[in-house]
């Protein structure tokens, strides 16, 4: 796989597991945790909150201006996998939620493990993406009850 689809597939599973909700996120972990022994960690970077600047444009397509700040937890693990210093796993997650965030950086490790890869993406990537996706079509047929069109009829002066 070349290294921008690796980037890009790495995007998608961090944005899956972000989004997750916190409660799918540890049933998900749970599950995985009962079908194999999940391997050893070592924190890099404990959960720790913080602040981050949003930051957002004018129709999508104007000149960037500052929103406001939300709050913002990141996490960073290694796993003891026999190559030369482990490998990484990271998560940035909205909130307060440590929990979430160590469970996320843990995952990124693990899907990063071909071994792995396989097992976490059955157990764990798909059914959140499923569950996003059938949330974010809900909140899309909400939002769909409230549509007003507009139409511009010609008054026929010349």
């Amino acid at each position: 796989m070349m290294q921008s689809e690796t980037n890009a597939a790495r995007a998608a599973w961090l944005r899956t597991l972000a989004l997750a909700q916190s409660d799918a996120l540890d049933a998900a972990y749970a599950r995985l945790g009962e079908a194999a022994a999940l391997p050893a960690y070592r924190l890099l970077r404990k959960p720790e909150s913080g602040m981050a600047m949003v930051r957002g444009r004018a129709g999508g397509t104007g000149a960037q201006f500052n929103l406001g700040e939300m709050t913002v937890t990141r996490c960073a693990v290694v796993i003891e996998d026999g190559e030369a210093g482990g490998t990484a796993g990271v998560a940035y997650v909205q909130g307060r939620g440590t929990r979430h965030a160590e469970q996320a950086a843990v995952l990124d490790a693990l899907l990063q493990l071909p071994a792995w890869h396989p097992r976490v993406t059955d157990l764990v990537l798909a059914p959140m993406a499923q569950a996003f996706a059938e949330r974010a079509a809900q909140q899309a047929a909400t939002a769909a009850q409230t549509r007003v069109e507009f139409f511009t009829m010609a008054r026929g002066e010349d």
